[in-house]
């Protein structure tokens, strides 16, 4: 199991591009997010032809902003066969069908739409409202035989994604948290509550403009981390 992120800044920290990688996971190659920067960094780096699944946490433009554009290039310029969209709930795929009707009129055509729980090995933790009040968000976790991947979208209260990973069996486990330097953002997680979970796993801090990173954070930023970029 291979991640790669393609970008690791917050919605408005665009000299980092938005929060998102690319998992070699299980033989697929499975696009986690798909913000306004994704697609043209994919194309960029020439990984575009690589995507095959896709996998949101939310539809929040820093998530979901170039979703039409790569399902497009796909069948247009690669006449590649549908992008595979997982998703989580029906109610979230309801909602990003209408998502993307409005730029794509039938999004059937462009994607095969397949429900998550027929994907072996990912667990999702439905985070509803603790990112944004009212508003969906999903965490995944990702198995392997002898590997493990959290990434947790982008959540306020880390006790949802902990939690639900220490009830799982023992296993090497590397967690992808938000990270916030500041105690007044409120839909992610500021660093300090991040340090009680450090026991045990490898985690390291995205959706963040580093240059904030505080000389008291122990916490390893993504963006500094050569071997998760893509």
């Amino acid at each position: 199991m291979e991640i790669k992120f393609l970008g690791t800044g917050g919605a408005f920290d665009t000299d980092y591009l938005n929060s998102a990688a690319l998992l070699n996971f299980r033989g697929t190659h499975l696009l986690l997010d798909c913000g306004f920067t994704v697609f043209p960094t994919l194309v960029k780096k020439s990984l575009v032809q690589r995507v095959t699944h896709v996998l949101l946490t939310h539809l929040h433009n820093d998530h979901s902003g170039s979703l039409a554009n790569l399902l497009l290039y796909k069948s247009i310029v690669e006449k590649a066969p549908k992008l595979v969209i997982l998703y989580p709930s029906e109610q979230f795929k309801q909602q990003l069908c209408r998502f993307l009707e409005i730029q794509l009129k039938e999004p059937d055509a462009y994607a095969e739409f397949v429900p998550l729980e027929h994907f072996e090995g990912i667990t999702c933790i439905d985070t509803y409202g603790q990112h944004s009040e009212g508003y969906q968000s999903f965490a995944y976790i990702f198995d392997e035989d002898n590997t493990r991947i959290a990434y947790s979208g982008d959540l306020a209260r880390p006790s949802a994604l902990f939690d639900k990973l220490q009830k799982m069996p023992d296993k090497p486990t590397c967690v992808f948290h938000d990270i916030t330097f500041n105690p007044e953002n409120k839909g992610h997680t500021y660093y300090k509550q991040l340090l009680p979970y450090m026991n045990g796993i490898n985690l390291f801090g995205y959706h963040c403009d580093p240059t904030q990173n505080p000389p008291d954070n122990p916490i390893r930023l993504v963006f500094y981390q050569h071997e998760f970029m893509a």
